[in-house]
Order: structure tokens, then C-alpha cells, then sequence
């Protein structure tokens, strides 16, 4: 996969939020976040059910714009974008949905493929890409399947899969692992490590699950090994691989109640912060 994240590649940062406010009849959702994704890195996106996650996700998606303030990514201030554009920009974001967002009546081989015949690709070049893509979750024997036939775990990597096949300099996951059994979880935070350190991917990830935070800080995936390895083990986690920083940004009553690195939050006496240790 040796291509992929190397078209469209951000100027840094990759993603910026400034002053954004979004809510709806209900009330305010999100008010006056600001933060920065800077290129190669990962943004650990913690936070309660109901404290604004997706809809940060959807806005870098351009899914969504604030009701005011600014969403700029990879130099595209979303707000200001015709939804001709937005279509474009929107090929350069890969977006893992929580729950896969598969078409239950479509194979694994034409659902991660959808994108790509939208865009008029050439069948023989799509046979090859959705090849290239399912061999990288490890799914290339899934071909022929519907999303029936598969399991939890395996949908995921599908939707990895899809989120993959335009070769996107950022991907956002919308709690990859949430519902997963622990060695599912592993398959899919590795999975993560590689799109990073392998091959430079910028993420923006929601979950309330901070010890996958903690797996993208504390772990790398070797390209020679090929496999995942403690950061401590070689002292330089980036030594030989395009891996970036790992921070953590905590959603707490509409706003950003924490910011900051894996070992500020993982040494933290805060009551709150806490409770996401646990």
C-alpha cells in the first residue's frame, strides 16, 4: 500500500477549530472550541456520551458547518466551501463510522468500492485498489461476503477499508472500538498504528475509551518486526517510521475541559479525569 496518504498531503496543521459553536433546538452542543491537528498526528478526542464527539467529526468532514466560528482543514476553511467542493474535499477525508455504515444489501468487495465508481474509476483499477485496501485489514478472503456474514470485528475493518480506498491524508474514527471484545479492540488499534506510523496518516479520533488513547501514545507499529512495540523499547518511537505525537482533548460541558499530553492526563489528581482512568 505503498501510495496511500500520499496525494492532497496537508499543510500543517491538518485541522483547525477556532471559536466553534454548533448546537440545535435543544441548545448549545459545543461552544467556543478551539484546537489544532497538526499533520502525522494523532488527537485522542475523549469525552462522555453526548458531549459534542461526532459532531466534531462530522464538521471535519464537512458534514456539518458551525453555527459560527472557524473549521479549517487541509487549508479548506469548510464554511465557505459550494457543496461542489465539499464533494471534492470530501475525498480527501476517510471517516470510520462507529457502527461500520455498511449496505447490508451490497458485497464487501462493492461496498468498500462504492466511492470509487462514484468517481467514474476505470472497473480494472478498482478491482486492483479494493484488493489493496481488504489485504490491509486482512480481509481479502471477504470478497463476495455481505455485512450478514460478518462479524462485529470485521465490519470495522471493512469500514477501515472504505475509509482507505481514496488513499485520504486524514481519517477520522468515530470509536472504533466501541462494542468490540479486547483482542478485536488490539486488531483495530493496530490497524490504526500501521495507517500512522507506516504510512503518515493524520487522525482524529473520538472514543470515551482512554486506554485506546494510551495504546496509539504509548505503542508504534515496526515496519521491519511488523509487528506493535512499546515505545520505551527503542526510545524513539518515530526512529525509522513517519509516527507523530499522541495528545488528548476532554469534552466536558460543551467545551474543552482538558488539553493536553498522554502523561499529563495519565498523572492527573483531577476527580474528573479520573474517572475515565478507571
Amino acid at each position: 500500500m505503498s501510495t496511500l496518504a500520499k496525494e492532497g498531503l496537508a499543510l500543517e496543521p491538518a485541522i483547525t477549530f477556532e471559536d466553534v459553536w454548533v448546537g440545535f433546538d435543544e441548545g448549545q452542543v459545543l461552544r467556543g472550541v478551539t484546537f489544532q491537528v497538526q499533520e502525522r498526528e494523532t488527537l485522542i478526542l475523549l469525552g462522555e456520551t453526548g458531549t459534542g464527539k461526532t459532531l466534531t467529526l462530522k464538521m471535519a468532514a464537512g458534514l456539518l458547518t458551525p453555527n459560527s466560528g472557524s473549521v479549517v482543514v487541509l487549508g479548506n476553511e469548510i464554511s465557505e466551501m459550494s457543496e461542489e467542493e465539499l464533494l471534492q474535499f470530501r475525498r480527501k477525508i476517510g471517516f470510520v463510522f462507529q457502527e461500520g455504515a455498511l449496505f447490508d444489501s451490497m458485497s464487501v468487495a462493492d461496498n468498500v468500492a462504492y466511492r470509487l465508481r462514484e468517481d467514474r474509476v476505470p472497473e480494472e483499477e478498482i478491482e486492483s485498489r479494493v484488493l489493496e485496501v481488504l489485504r490491509f485489514v486482512e480481509l481479502e478472503h471477504t470478497l463476495d461476503f455481505f455485512p450478514s456474514e460478518l462479524s462485529g470485528g470485521m465490519k470495522r475493518r471493512v469500514s477501515i477499508a472504505r475509509a482507505l480506498i481514496n488513499r485520504p491524508p486524514i481519517v477520522l474514527y468515530d470509536s472504533p472500538t466501541a462494542g468490540l471484545d479486547p483482542v478485536t479492540s488490539q486488531t483495530i488499534i493496530t490497524l490504526i498504528l500501521r495507517l500512522r506510523d507506516v504510512y503518515g496518516v493524520t487522525a482524529l479520533l473520538a472514543t470515551h475509551r482512554l486506554q485506546d488513547g494510551f495504546a496509539l501514545a504509548n505503542f508504534h507499529f515496526d515496519p521491519e518486526t511488523k509487528r506493535v512495540v512499546r515505545n520505551e523499547q527503542n526510545g524513539n518511537a518515530a526512529a525509522g517510521t513517519n509516527a507523530a505525537r499522541t495528545r488528548f482533548v476532554v469534552y466536558r460541558d460543551g467545551g474543552i475541559y482538558f488539553e493536553g499530553e498522554p502523561g499529563e492526563i495519565a498523572s492527573s489528581e483531577d476527580p474528573y479525569l479520573k474517572r475515565f482512568l478507571e
